[in-house]
């Protein structure tokens, strides 16, 4: 969810009704120490403070504990450490899911962030690096023990990144075991699979990609009646945009955005192709607004 889980993206969810908890972005642990340029939009805590939970990201324990430390001070619903993330630039690391490779390098790094913040901490893991389940449930509570209050687990391995299917069953027997909240992540794709998952052996579900394509998934899954009109919605999307990120981010994040949501139009990947070009925020806009002015989506609400 990198440069997509941002304020503009939780705005646009809100006006659709919310969800219960926002994740941010990753925030970098030593960018948020070194005061890096960037990092007060990382992490901006609008529109809703008390159901935000800021991710960080790190490799090493004692500076994660530093950028904690300075999280909570931030009106927050609680801190999340990343230990999920397979990306190479961050697993080259020893950041995301390389934390899996030890369960004692983990332990200590939780011991360390827990005496950084009386707030709610997090993590986010994946299988490990082989479907091996007795290792994960000694990680799990390796993490429990050393004072972690809630898991999500992605049932996936390391390698797989976000190929085959998320092993559901591995959620509800962690939760089983543990003594802490366990919730599940990964190819919840509709409203109908999110109240299914929501009533399934989990104590919460996360979800990732299906909140960019339709970010009235959570209206939907508690039958709130929601028909998204879809031009307006992307065209509020770039508004909320330029109001809360800066210059810098705005063609990525558009990009990144729309790469998701034109899956619920017919012409959607031909639109994609035409947005990508475009070197401006106020290109993407345009070239937006032409696409439904010229017609070609007959159907434009669902």
């Amino acid at each position: 969810m990198a440069e997509l889980s941002h304020r503009a993206l939780r705005e646009l969810i809100e006006g659709f009704g919310g969800c219960d908890e926002y994740f941010t972005e990753m925030i970098s642990a030593p960018a948020l120490i070194d005061g890096g340029p960037f990092e007060k939009w990382y992490v901006d805590n609008g529109p809703c403070p008390e159901r935000l939970v800021y991710q960080v990201v790190g490799s090493n324990g004692r500076t994660l504990a530093k950028a904690v430390a300075i999280l909570d001070r931030q009106e927050c619903a609680g801190i999340d450490l990343n230990m999920g993330c397979s990306a190479p630039p961050i697993r080259k690391t020893g950041a995301g899911v390389s934390w899996m490779t030890s369960q004692d390098r983990a332990g200590e790094m939780v011991r360390a962030v827990r005496r950084a913040t009386g707030k709610r901490l997090s993590v986010k893991l994946r299988l490990g690096f082989s479907e091996d389940f007795e290792y994960l449930l000694a990680f799990c509570r390796r993490l429990q023990d050393e004072g972690i209050d809630l898991i999500t687990l992605h049932p996936r391995t390391a390698r797989e990144k976000l190929k085959g299917r998320a092993r559901w069953s591995h959620v509800g027997e962690l939760r089983r075991l543990l003594s802490i909240p366990v919730a599940g992540n990964g190819d919840v794709a509709s409203p109908e699979e999110l109240a299914r998952k929501a009533l399934g052996p989990c104590d919460a579900v996360m979800v990732g990609r299906a909140a960019v394509r339709r970010p009235w998934i959570f209206a939907r899954a508690n039958s709130r009646p929601v028909h998204p009109d879809y031009r307006d919605t992307g065209i509020r999307f770039l508004e909320l945009l330029a109001k809360w990120q800066p210059p810098e981010f705005h063609l990525s994040r558009a990009q990144r955005f729309f790469g998701f949501f034109c899956d619920n139009l017919k012409w959607g990947n031909y639109l994609k192709n035409l947005l990508n070009r475009e070197q401006s925020l106020s290109g993407v806009l345009q070239v937006w607004r032409n696409h439904f002015d010229e017609g070609r989506e007959e159907d434009g609400n669902r």
